[in-house]
């Protein structure tokens, strides 16, 4: 038995603890906020550390005290390969059981909605008990839509007479897409050091499975950009249950040993299936491209105005995992982008507006991300390890070769098919007599990969309250975002700088988002996956608009 005294201690101590760290959050928010932003809803609640949790238990059975503590960074274990099976480590804890509740805000100006999080009290149960968890208050995740739509109309109202105010009178098709990481269960199982924090009943399949398709229903998407969708899975359940939502499925299997690949699915109402085209990054005789992974790219056609010629260009991906293989990473995106480059383009010369949506397991900011968003990077001189920056202290030094993918693969540093690339660059130049006079532009570029879209990112990736990082992943290991909708922004979307001159016009317009969290607010709710949100990452939805 422990002793009187040092159990009160024990109780004392984590009231006081408790007490004070309330008091610290809510400090944290500034008083103002309420008046200046009235949908601002403010969180009376205790939050976890976003770094250490620490729950004291103290056992009457034993003679000492059990303290367990949950750690998490934004640092990825890194490997120097992804191994068929990792190490099986799993330790359980009872986690709290959630909620997704979706609801739509009123409409704003900007961007800068506050994403909150309402939770009731929790209670943990014992690491070693394997039963179902105890009957606790639930935790509700509200996530909120941030509407951009009145942007537009404001514009039009302060400009009057300009092309915003034209553009408000053209044939226009709204649509919403997500793109989710379901938690493939073969990839759950063989990576369980990764949900430690779970109980085993909420990682089981037939737990996990109404949930997701719970978020189907619930998020009700016009196009959907699955990854890590097993195949067994998909066939028997999956594509069924999306079939009798009113979907068509497209999929894409790896072509190694992993079960698992990328489906597009889109409302038979909303869309016909133009074209559909799988993308295979493993490539024979090319040691670079010796992994699994995969893309698909579809072309669909809005059935509002079948008499218009413009389709709308999807692409999905699941972009190679390990930190330490930036050049991988990025040339398994060349090879998409070449593919979106052919299927985009149409006969009358016009390119289709581009969705590219998937895990491509790089945060904001990083090398990679940017080359999507700018259109344009140098690696002369770039660390293969710092491509993705999922590490903030990435190991070794090596540099990405230049160039970084064989000529034999046929992709120019445009990130088109070669054969297309040197047509193109034969019409563009006209006269290629004085090849001295181009050898040292293509020598310069040898060190540089382009692309010609004007890509931009649906989120923000930071909470403008607070600065603190949007989060699209978290267990264990990590909190972080890796997950991406971006979109061809056309010339008047918001996200387009003031001033900025663009011969490239994406055509569509971003109206919706919705919200994404920070990490303490997944960690409230035990992370993820918990009792309700059944995968590692959160779905990611945005509305936008194309207009003919």
């Amino acid at each position: 038995m422990i002793p009187r005294n040092l159990t009160t201690l024990g109780r004392s101590w984590f009231a006081q603890r408790e007490t004070s760290f309330i008091t610290s959050v809510c400090q944290h928010y500034p008083s103002c906020y309420k008046a200046l932003n009235p949908l601002y809803v403010r969180p009376f609640t205790l939050f976890h550390k976003p770094h250490i949790n620490c729950v004291l238990r103290l056992s009457l059975f034993d003679n000492f005290c059990q303290t367990a503590f949950h750690t998490s960074s934004t640092l990825m274990e890194t490997v120097d390969d992804e191994p068929d099976v990792k190490r099986r480590k799993l330790q359980d804890r009872s986690g709290v059981t959630t909620r997704y509740e979706r609801r739509r805000s009123a409409p704003c100006k900007t961007r800068d909605v506050p994403a909150t999080i309402t939770t009731s009290n929790e209670s943990f149960r014992s690491e070693g008990s394997q039963d179902e968890p105890e009957q606790t208050r639930q935790k509700r995740i509200h996530r909120f839509w941030e509407d951009f739509s009145s942007h537009y109309y404001n514009e039009a109202d302060e400009h009057p007479g300009s092309c915003i105010e034209e553009d408000l009178r053209k044939e226009t098709c709204d649509f919403t897409v997500m793109s989710y990481n379901i938690l493939s269960q073969y990839l759950l199982e063989d990576n369980a050091h990764l949900y430690k924090h779970c109980p085993r009943p909420i990682l089981k399949w037939d737990h996990r499975f109404p949930n997701i398709l719970q978020d189907f229903k619930d998020l009700d998407a016009d196009i959907l950009c699955l990854q890590e969708v097993q195949e067994d899975h998909y066939n028997a359940q999956i594509k069924p249950s999306l079939e009798s939502l009113g979907y068509q499925c497209e999929y894409k299997m790896r072509t190694g040993r992993k079960p698992d690949g990328c489906a597009i699915g889109f409302k038979r109402s909303r869309f016909s299936l133009v074209s559909s085209h799988p993308v295979e990054f493993f490539r024979h005789g090319i040691p670079l491209l010796d992994r699994d992974n995969v893309g698909l790219v579809v072309l669909l056609k809005p059935t509002v105005h079948r008499s218009s010629s413009c389709n709308i260009c999807v692409a999905n991906t699941h972009l190679l995992y390990n930190p330490r293989r930036g050049d991988i990473k990025l040339t398994q995106l060349a090879m998409l982008l070449a593919e979106i480059s052919a299927v985009s383009l149409e006969e009358n010369g016009h390119r289709s507006p581009i969705i590219l949506c998937g895990d491509f397991n790089s945060v904001p900011g990083s090398p990679l991300y940017s080359f999507i968003k700018d259109g344009r990077l140098n690696y002369q001189g770039l660390s293969i390890g710092k491509v993705s920056g999922q590490e903030q202290t990435p190991r070794g030094q090596k540099m990405l070769s230049v160039p970084i993918w064989p000529e034999s693969l046929g992709i120019s540093h445009r990130c088109q098919y070669e054969a297309k690339y040197q047509k193109d660059e034969g019409s563009e130049t006209g006269d290629k007599s004085d090849e001295s006079s181009i050898e040292p532009e293509v020598k310069r570029k040898e060190s540089c990969i382009e692309h010609q879209f004007s890509l931009t990112s649906a989120y923000s990736h930071y909470l403008s309250d607070d600065g603190s990082p949007e989060i699209t992943t978290c267990h264990s290991r990590t909190a972080l975002t890796v997950d991406y909708i971006f979109y061809s922004a056309a010339k008047e979307d918001l996200s387009v700088l003031p001033g900025k001159n663009s011969s490239y016009d994406g055509m569509l317009k971003l109206l919706a988002r919705l919200s994404l969290l920070r990490e303490r607010d997944l960690w409230s709710v035990n992370g993820l996956p918990n009792e309700h949100n059944s995968s590692d990452h959160l779905p990611l939805l945005a509305k936008f608009r194309l207009e003919y």
